[in-house]
C-alpha cells in the first residue's frame, strides 16, 4: 500500500484492570476517519481494478442458485460460455485505439446481469473475472469514472484498450455528463476488441430513467444497451432470506465501550463523518477505510439532502466490499433514508445501501 495513502494514526493497544479483578484486557484507542485526508495516486486506482476482498475467491462453482429460480441457472451458463469464449479467442494484436479502424464486428460485445439487490450479480460477475485471462479489469461504475477523471479520457481508452475483459459493477447513470462519457469510453473500447461485462438493478435500455430528461440523452442510453446481451437474474436478496433481522441499534455508551476494546476500531460521529464525506473525493473513500477492522458510530440518524445520501451509498459500498461490521447507535440504517428519497430516481442506489448497511450492521454482533 503506498505510503501516501495510509493514515497517520493507528489504534494502540494497552492492557488496563479488568473489572473483575481477576485477568487484564487489552484496551485500544480507535482513530476517526474524520481525521484521515488519504491521497490516492492514479497507479493505485489502476493496480486496485480487482474484485473486492469478499469476492476475491468466488468461481461459477461457489455460486448457489435458488432451487425455485431458473433465471439463476441460465446466467451461470451464460456466463461460462462467455469466458469459455474469451479463453479461446483470437491472439491476433488489438487494433490501435489512436487510428482509424474498421467497424467492430455486430452483435454484443458482453452481458449485462440485471436483477434485485442480493441475486448474486457481483458474485457472478466476479467469477466471471477470475476465469477470464488477463490483462482484465474489475471495478464499479463510480470507480471507473474516477479513474477517468483521474488519468483523462485518451489515457484511460489507452489503459483499458489493453485489456481482454472489462466488468462494471453496479452500472448507473446518474447524471447526463456520465451518460456521454461512459457511452463514448465503451464505445471506443468496444472498437479496440475489449470485451464487456456489467451488472445493475436497471435493463440498459431503461438507465437513467427518473433521474434525468431521458429522451434528451436517449441515442446515449441505446448505444450503451446495443452493447450487452441483457440476463434477468430472478430471487429475493439472498442477505435477508432466512436471516435474523437486523439488530436494534446500541447505546452510545455501548458503542464507545465496544470500539475501545476491538483492535483496528474508527470511532465517528455520524453527523461528523458525513460532513467529512463531503471535502473526500468518493475515488478516495477505500483509502479511508485503509487499517480499518470494524467501523463504530455514533447518533445515526436520517439523512437530510441527496448530495449526503449518495456520498453515504458509496461509503456503505466501500465498507461492505471490505466486510467491516459496523456498530451504531441512533436510528436503524433501514430508516437513514426518507420515503421521498426511496421514491425517487436513485431509489435502487438507496435499497441497495440498506440492503448492505444492515448486513454488516448484522456482523457487529461479531465485535459488539
Amino acid at each position: 500500500m503506498p505510503a501516501a495513502s495510509r493514515p497517520d494514526a493507528i489504534a494502540t493497544p494497552d492492557l488496563v484492570p479488568d473489572p473483575a479483578g481477576d485477568r487484564a484486557v487489552t484496551a485500544v484507542t480507535p482513530f476517526a476517519l474524520t481525521d484521515r485526508r488519504p491521497v490516492v495516486p492514479a497507479e493505485r486506482l489502476v493496480a486496485e481494478m480487482v474484485p473486492p476482498p469478499r469476492f476475491s475467491d468466488v468461481s461459477f462453482g461457489s455460486y448457489l442458485p435458488d432451487r425455485t429460480q431458473p433465471s439463476q441457472y441460465e446466467a451461470v451458463q451464460v456466463l461460462e460460455e462467455f469466458a469459455a469464449g474469451l479463453n479461446h479467442a483470437s491472439t491476433a494484436p488489438k487494433r490501435s485505439w489512436f487510428r482509424r479502424t474498421a467497424p467492430a464486428p455486430a452483435g454484443p460485445s458482453g452481458v449485462y446481469l440485471d436483477g434485485g439487490y442480493g441475486v448474486g450479480k457481483t458474485h457472478l460477475l466476479a467469477s466471471l473475472w477470475h476465469a477470464t485471462p488477463g490483462p482484465k479489469a474489475f471495478g464499479t461504475f463510480v470507480e471507473l469514472t474516477n479513474l477517468v477523471g483521474a488519468l483523462g479520457f485518451q489515457q484511460a481508452v489507452r489503459t483499458l484498450s489493453g485489456h481482454r475483459l472489462l466488468c462494471i459493477d453496479e452500472f448507473e447513470l446518474d447524471d447526463p455528463g456520465d451518460t456521454v462519457l461512459v457511452s463514448t469510453l465503451l464505445g471506443r473500447l468496444v472498437e479496440n476488441g475489449v470485451k464487456l461485462a456489467a451488472t445493475s438493478n436497471t435493463l440498459p435500455d431503461k438507465l437513467g430513467e427518473g433521474r434525468f430528461a431521458a429522451t434528451d440523452f436517449l441515442r446515449e442510453i441505446q448505444g450503451l444497451a446495443a452493447h450487452f446481451r441483457p440476463l434477468r437474474i430472478d430471487g429475493q436478496d439472498y442477505r435477508h432470506r432466512g436471516l435474523p433481522e437486523a439488530p436494534p441499534p446500541y447505546t452510545d455508551e455501548a458503542v464507545v465501550a465496544a470500539a475501545g476494546r476491538t483492535p483496528g476500531a474508527s470511532l465517528d460521529s455520524f453527523d461528523d463523518l458525513l460532513k467529512h464525506l463531503s471535502v473526500v473525493h468518493p475515488s478516495r473513500y477505500g483509502a479511508l477505510l485503509d487499517d480499518v477492522g470494524a467501523v463504530f458510530l455514533r447518533g445515526v440518524k436520517p439523512v437530510e439532502d441527496q448530495s449526503t445520501a449518495l456520498r453515504l451509498v458509496v461509503l456503505a459500498d466501500r465498507m461492505y466490499d471490505r466486510e467491516l461490521p459496523v456498530t451504531a447507535s441512533g436510528v436503524p440504517f433501514d430508516q437513514v433514508f426518507s420515503e421521498e428519497m426511496l421514491r425517487g430516481g436513485y431509489r435502487k442506489k438507496y435499497l441497495r445501501a440498506v440492503s448492505r448497511l444492515v448486513a454488516l450492521a448484522r456482523d457487529s454482533a461479531k465485535v459488539g
